[in-house]
């Protein structure tokens, strides 16, 4: 499975924008968009002009990947799967974004960021509906039940996680069970529940892809 090994903080670096790609660290006061570090690269004010209309697409296009952890094939797979859907072919998108595995783990705070949520589901700890499932990208269905493997419950990476749960509490197209370590999913998401993604202009992904 292709994925991004470079140094996340710049990708956060890049969009201006916290991603929470690195659990705690982006709490904390080494992130480098608290430290208001700018975009990486020689002379980023130089690049830091008026975008075209393309230029925002783009933009908006790498901003999405990024968060969800993906690359550009995979993602395109995703988007060419919304557009035969019915309905929003933007909320689609998002719906299939949050259903994918290793989002969901990680808004079941089974992990601190999706990069460990990612792993935690390639190293055999997840079952989705009392089977093991160890594709990152396998897409849940509502009513499907999330657990980690008995053996797992006590990894430090998912205790690290369930801590975040008490203080930021949980979405509402999810419930959990914290005790348990298990949790379902209920529903896709509607577009305005998705709170952390209100900045992000996912239409402009569909004109991008359109052309």
């Amino acid at each position: 499975m292709a994925r991004y090994t470079g140094p996340v903080c710049r990708q956060c670096r890049t969009e201006q924008k916290k991603l929470f790609l690195k659990g705690e660290r982006c709490k904390s006061d080494k992130c480098p968009i608290n430290k208001k570090r700018g975009a990486p690269g020689k002379d980023p004010k130089a690049r830091a002009g008026k975008r075209s209309e393309y230029g925002l697409q783009l933009r908006e296009k790498q901003k999405i990947k990024r968060i969800y952890g993906m690359l550009e094939k995979q993602f395109h797979l995703t988007f060419a799967r919304a557009l035969t859907m019915p309905g929003v072919t933007g909320e689609n998108l998002i719906q299939l974004l949050e259903s994918r595995l290793d989002n969901v783990v990680y808004r079941m705070h089974f992990a601190s960021c999706r990069n460990q949520a990612r792993q935690v589901v390639s190293h055999r700890h997840v079952l989705v509906n009392g089977k093991i499932v160890n594709v990152p990208s396998y897409n849940v269905k509502p009513g499907d039940v999330i657990e980690i493997k008995e053996k797992s419950k006590k990894l430090a990476v998912i205790q690290d996680g369930l801590k975040e749960e008490a203080q930021s509490g949980n979405v509402p197209w999810i419930t959990v069970d914290v005790d348990a370590v298990k949790g379902t999913f209920v529903q896709y998401p509607r577009r305005e529940e998705v709170t952390d993604l209100a900045d992000v202009k996912e239409q402009l992904v569909v004109e991008l892809y359109s052309k």
